[in-house]
């Protein structure tokens, strides 16, 4: 006798593969703070440029409320300073015994101030236009007493300090922004050949092809270190 159908569907015994699954907890975002979202911003002006950054993208991405981020921050212009900061942290060279090696010093610092800034391209568009966090001013109170220390006059510390500076934001700047590829550096040095009674000192140094961005930094760095050792 054929078994008389019902309306309900039978349920069917779960598999066992299937209860022993463990139940999935639902995602927690790590709990909202001035680091977090100081990261965050980082990484957002990383990917979109200053432009990129709104407070509504960056809570966006930190999975919370607009609102929520004024707990933390005073407004965009806070996060922008406080992003620029962040990035131009300098902990040293990896010693710790003070070194006699001022040029040494100055150039780690240089260096490692210009790789900050290329790895953040945003940071050297931005420093000139915001007050100098607490990072900053380290970098800048360390450089003075390292010049300080090997003989730089007081009444020349400045005129040091500035043209450092002023070196080392050109340099960055102008590796940022001068991104040519091999063929149009080629065509360029080309260009320049046929030309080369008006232009004849650039284009027999071949000036468009040289692309040793960070070796000209160090030779550039050295000469100008050289006019300001104490005589």
């Amino acid at each position: 006798m054929a078994a008389k159908r019902s309306g309900a569907r039978i349920k069917r015994p779960q598999r066992i593969s299937e209860r022993l699954q463990p139940v999935q907890q639902p995602h927690s975002e790590p709990p909202l703070s001035r680091e977090r979202i100081v990261a965050t911003a980082v990484e957002l002006l990383d990917a979109q440029g200053l432009d990129g950054l709104t407070m509504r993208r960056l809570a966006d991405r930190l999975g919370s409320g607009v609102m929520s981020l004024y707990w933390h921050v005073n407004n965009k212009e806070d996060v922008f300073d406080l992003a620029l900061d962040s990035v131009l942290e300098y902990r040293g060279q990896p010693q710790i015994v003070e070194s006699q090696d001022w040029r040494g010093e100055v150039g780690h610092m240089l260096e490692n101030w210009r790789a900050c800034m290329l790895r953040h391209p945003w940071s050297a568009s931005l420093l000139p236009r915001r007050a100098l966090g607490p990072n900053m001013l380290s970098r800048l109170e360390l450089l003075s007493k390292i010049l300080s220390r090997a003989g730089v006059a007081d009444a020349d510390l400045n005129v040091a300090i500035w043209s450092l500076w002023n070196y080392v934001m050109g340099a960055t700047i102008t590796r940022a922004s001068f991104d040519l590829s091999d063929d149009d550096r080629a065509a360029a040095q080309q260009r320049l050949a046929r030309l080369s009674e008006r232009y004849p000192t650039i284009e027999r140094s071949r000036l468009l092809l040289d692309n040793d961005w960070d070796g000209a930094f160090r030779k550039g760095l050295d000469l100008l270190l050289d006019g300001l050792a104490p005589r």
